[in-house]
């Protein structure tokens, strides 16, 4: 393992991606996407009483599945890695409680994922782990209750709004495998431009997206066509327009293959999702569902995977405040 260039930490025994899972709600079962998650939900409640009940049961779940599917014992993986958006991370506590796995919990909004990897990865290419399970999840009715407005109020949403993804993804990375492999990890710094609006997190994320992303390619030395496909998590339809004309200020052309998990989880043509998805759980799922099946069937053998975050509150936001945003990046190879 060893440093390159500002931010980026080169492996030089990259960890194995040893399999995923995702279950998603039921809007996400309507969209493009649906085909490649684990399990779709015919309902927000799963028949529990409360939306953050239902919600730890889905990352319960999606982390119960990825452990089968690995065939991985439970008590033969070292740590996890899991968070999420309500307050002090209670869907993912809540949710494992009785893992028995000892539980490093993260927040970086809606780029925990990612986050998660990055550390595990560390985790297991320094020696400390052989297995690490990484793990989010997000629910469209709690994510509204808790930063904007409770359902029953019946808001209008500005067309710049995002629908937060109903569901969850996890991983579990291991020392040795056959790939995919995470090749190098290139953390994030925070960035605010002074964006104030909780209903446009695409413009308030993207400055992060853009400046993580320029410092990637300029650590590794890599172009954008080095990558089969570079993947943002939560910007959007809005803020992915505004990545791609940031790149190209700096001379980077990505418009050939690059796309959000915003973008590809919902229909914007048949389903009222504004702006695109967001949420812990968007890039998690599509991630955990579509690309990795793609990695494994080598249809893509290079991806730049980068997960964005609003580091925001509700709080936050009634006094006034600017939203800072952050994106962590990970090159995943086959």
């Amino acid at each position: 393992m060893k440093r390159i260039g500002k931010q980026t930490i080169c492996f030089d025994n990259p960890p194995t991606i040893l399999e995923t899972a995702s279950i998603v709600g039921p809007k996400e079962a309507d969209g493009p996407m649906a085909e490649y998650f684990d399990q779709t939900l015919s309902d927000e409640f799963w028949g529990e009483k409360t939306w953050e009940k239902a919600e730890s049961k889905i990352i319960k779940e999606t982390v119960n599945r990825v452990i089968t599917k690995s065939g991985i014992p439970a008590n033969k993986i070292d740590y996890c890695f899991a968070g999420d958006l309500l307050n002090q991370c209670i869907s993912s506590s809540f949710g494992l409680r009785e893992l028995n796995i000892p539980l490093f919990g993260i927040f970086g909004a809606c780029s925990t994922f990612v986050e998660g990897m990055c550390l595990g990865s560390v985790f297991v290419e320094g020696g400390g782990a052989n297995y690490v399970l990484c793990a989010t999840s997000s629910h469209f009715c709690s994510a509204e209750k808790q930063f904007r407005f409770p359902l029953e109020l019946g808001n209008q949403r500005p067309p710049t709004s995002q629908w937060t993804v109903t569901g969850s993804g996890a991983v579990i990375l291991a020392k040795s495998g056959e790939g995919p492999y995470i090749t190098n990890i290139t953390p994030g710094a925070i960035v605010d431009l002074g964006i104030k609006d909780g209903n446009n997190m695409g413009a308030a994320m993207a400055p992060a997206a853009f400046n993580t992303l320029m410092a990637h390619f300029q650590d590794t030395g890599r172009k954008p066509s080095y990558y089969d496909a570079i993947i943002t998590g939560d910007l959007g339809h809005i803020g992915k327009d505004i990545l791609i004309d940031m790149a190209e200020s700096k001379g980077y052309n990505i418009r050939a293959n690059y796309n959000d998990c915003g973008v590809l989880i919902f229909d914007k043509n048949k389903q009222d999702t504004h702006a695109g998805g967001s949420g812990c759980a968007c890039i998690g799922t599509v991630f955990s569902g579509y690309f990795f099946k793609m990695l494994k069937e080598k249809r893509y053998r290079r991806i730049l995977l980068m997960a964005t975050g609003a580091l925001m509150n509700s709080t936050s936001s009634q006094q006034g405040e600017t939203i800072p945003g952050i994106a962590h990046a990970i090159s995943i190879e086959i």
